[in-house]
């Protein structure tokens, strides 16, 4: 059978009746041991008041000095018992020098010489107190000298008084005890039970054990989602970070170690904490974070209108990396291949009509022609560009331009030898198709006898320099504003308006320089420099 879970509300009751009875247990320890103290001071204040009258009074005195024991006993007793009677003393014993008892409670100890050594200090004119356990329990007891007029010590006078034990201190105090522990259970009952309905309705009516369970899936949720994911709150300290963004951004150990730490301790390069302080997300940002590139959806956390805190949302970028590639690079090599099957077809037609007419001279000619300009091309390539896959797109690039009647010209001095910090050839891949296919675009729509694409790439002295020039239609200022904004585009049709966007962060996450120039209907140039 399934055991049943206290509710919080109980949980907080007995948990606090625990702590009240605890408190009272301690409280009432010290309390009754005061108590107990002030009891044994007053008591034995008391009994040293009542033998300090037996001492003082002048029938006792007399009665000492007497020859005849028998009657000044009987007429001491006498004396003595009015006295404990009132004073409700235990006992008061008078005894000569001779320590022999003149009153005692018990007739048989009268006129038996007491052998006790703790009086005798009393016997040497002293007063005091002193405590002894006897039969009936611990008893206080005064001892003071008998003076008679000519100040000389004639006998002692012991009053002793029973102490109460702890339990007859709490029954003269019932009643209160009982008052004040009945009003604070009651008291204490029903702030646990309100304090108990304040924080379940605070935790929106769940139990604690339900909020455990839904923290444990909601970790492992996290857990096993393709993204990284990580939170702060207001104070910048760490709620939420998964494995995954463990994996993604090279941080060791299990993610739990970093919940509770500040984000500048962990990574001081995420860009979370600014979304705390602005409020405004962020969507689909390249940064780089402990030197890993992702892409990036930073949003604020916001409850009632007032920011909490902030989520970052984020993925490795090599993967869209390479899905730019594919759709700036891989897809134009496959372009470029169509675009090189119809040129050598257009070729091959032509050698071959020469060959029917009897021209094979002038086919053998032709055809050592463009052996020649495609190995020049290549031989180019491979010799200045270092990095096939930039080498690969520019020919195809060329290639593209020839079947659009564009010309595409590269430097002959350019010169490619080395990445930018931060960057590789992803990010070059999609940055040189980006800018020439812009400049395609800028060709095609307008109407120009020779349309011509210039590429510099310059590397020389630590500076990586690319230039890409068209001579096509050109831009505005108002367009030139707002070109690297994400989703703007001058074009209808759909996936525009990405393409420069991507290029300006790549520049940014190289920590380089763009600058453009650009007139309407003469052209548009992009200079692009880097540090390497």
């Amino acid at each position: 059978m399934r055991k049943r879970k206290l509710s919080m509300n109980k949980k907080i009751m007995f948990l606090t009746f625990f702590i009240i009875a605890f408190s009272f247990l301690i409280a009432g320890t010290f309390v009754i041991g005061s108590l107990f103290q002030e009891k044994e001071e007053d008591i034995g204040q008391e009994a040293m008041l009542v033998s300090r009258t037996v001492a003082n009074l002048p029938e006792i005195k007399t009665l000492l000095q007497r020859e005849n024991f028998q009657d000044s006993s009987k007429k001491i007793n006498e004396i003595i018992g009015e006295i404990r009677y009132i004073n409700k003393a235990d006992y008061i014993v008078v005894m000569d020098m001779n320590r022999v008892k003149y009153s005692h409670p018990s007739k048989n100890e009268i006129g038996q010489v007491s052998e006790s050594t703790d009086m005798d200090a009393a016997f040497a004119e002293h007063y005091y107190l002193s405590k002894a356990k006897g039969e009936e329990g611990t008893m206080i007891r005064a001892f003071v000298p008998i003076m008679n007029e000519l100040n000389i010590q004639i006998g002692v006078v012991l009053v002793g008084y029973l102490l109460p034990s702890y339990l007859q201190i709490v029954a003269d105090y019932q009643s209160e005890f009982i008052v004040t522990l009945s009003l604070s259970i009651l008291f204490s009952v029903w702030g646990a039970h309100t304090l108990g309905r304040h924080i379940k309705k605070q935790m929106f009516g769940l139990e604690p054990h339900e909020i455990s369970k839904m923290y444990v899936e909601r970790t492992e949720t996290f857990n096993a989602m393709h993204e990284g994911i990580i939170a702060v709150d207001k104070e910048l300290n760490i709620t939420i970070f998964n494995k995954k963004a463990c994996e993604i951004l090279g941080v060791g150990g299990d993610p739990f170690q970093y919940l509770g730490r500040n984000i500048y301790d962990v990574l001081p390069d995420t860009r979370l904490p600014e979304i705390v302080f602005t409020g405004k997300p962020v969507y689909d940002q390249e940064i780089y974070v402990n030197e890993h590139s992702i892409i990036s959806n930073r949003i604020p956390i916001l409850v009632n209108e007032e920011t909490v805190g902030a989520v970052a949302v984020f993925k490795d970028l090599t993967a869209f990396k390479q899905l730019a590639e594919e759709l700036t690079g891989v897809k134009a090599f496959v372009q470029a291949l169509r675009v090189q099957t119809h040129e050598y077809k257009n070729k091959l037609h032509t050698i071959a009509g020469l060959l029917h007419l009897g021209h094979s001279q002038q086919a053998l000619a032709y055809l050592s022609q463009v052996k020649d300009e495609h190995d020049n091309v290549t031989k180019f390539l491979n010799e200045r560009i270092y990095n096939e896959n930039i080498s690969g797109l520019l020919l195809s690039k060329i290639s593209r331009g020839r079947e659009l009647g564009i010309t595409v010209n590269i430097d002959k001095e350019s010169k490619f030898t080395q990445f930018p910090e931060k960057l590789d050839h992803h990010d070059f891949v999609v940055l040189f198709g980006n800018l020439i296919e812009n400049a395609f675009d800028s060709l095609v729509a307008i109407d120009k006898k020779e349309k011509e694409i210039h590429i510099s790439i310059d590397d020389n002295d630590g500076i990586l320099a690319i230039l890409v020039s068209d001579n096509g239609i050109g831009m505005t200022e108002e367009v030139k504003a707002r070109i690297f904004e994400s989703g703007f585009s001058t074009k209808d049709r759909e996936n525009r308006g990405i393409g420069l966007f991507l290029v300006k962060e790549i520049v940014d996450k190289g920590n380089g320089t763009i600058d453009v120039t650009s007139e309407p209907k003469k052209g548009t140039t992009f200079v692009i420099t880097f540090e390497i």
